[in-house]
């Protein structure tokens, strides 16, 4: 019995109805990259960026690049767990099998929300999270979401 009440509990984070989309960006402020690139013509920059003019604070947490300091203005971080203060949400530009890794990191941040880009889908991962507490967006692009929103 308590396993069907996990697992009606848990499937609530899943988001995947505009309106539940809708209402996890109205509600966030702050958001971590994992992933973000340095090159303008990638999604992992472009996006982020538009959501930085769109008016949420980026926190860029790029995987490669150990050199960068600071991307779109922000200092990088390689660890979420090394970013000061609260993430509302985990914005993740990372290939499905390279996810695993970084779930436990994410977790210990205790980000409101992870959003795997578009193309992006790992239903493990996101049962993880999910029964973390973690809203999980899942294949969907960000700027997308942003601009159907006007933002």
């Amino acid at each position: 019995m308590a396993a069907q009440v996990d697992t009606a509990n848990w499937r609530k984070h899943l988001l995947e109805r505009p309106e539940q989309i809708k209402e996890l960006l109205e509600s966030t402020h702050r958001i971590a990259v994992l992933g973000i690139k340095p090159s303008p013509d990638q999604p992992a920059h472009y996006v982020p960026e538009y959501a930085q003019q769109a008016g949420y604070e980026i926190v860029p947490v790029p995987v490669y690049y150990k050199d960068l300091t600071e991307m779109l203005g922000a200092k990088v971080y390689r660890k979420l767990v090394d970013i000061p203060g609260e993430i509302d949400m985990v914005n993740v530009f990372r290939r499905p099998v390279d996810i695993p890794p970084h779930i436990d990191d994410i977790i210990a941040k205790a980000p409101r929300s992870v959003w795997f880009q578009l193309g992006i889908r790992n239903d493990e991962a996101a049962e993880r999270l999910a029964r973390a507490g973690i809203d999980v967006v899942q294949d969907s692009c960000l700027m997308v979401e942003l601009r159907r929103i006007g933002r």
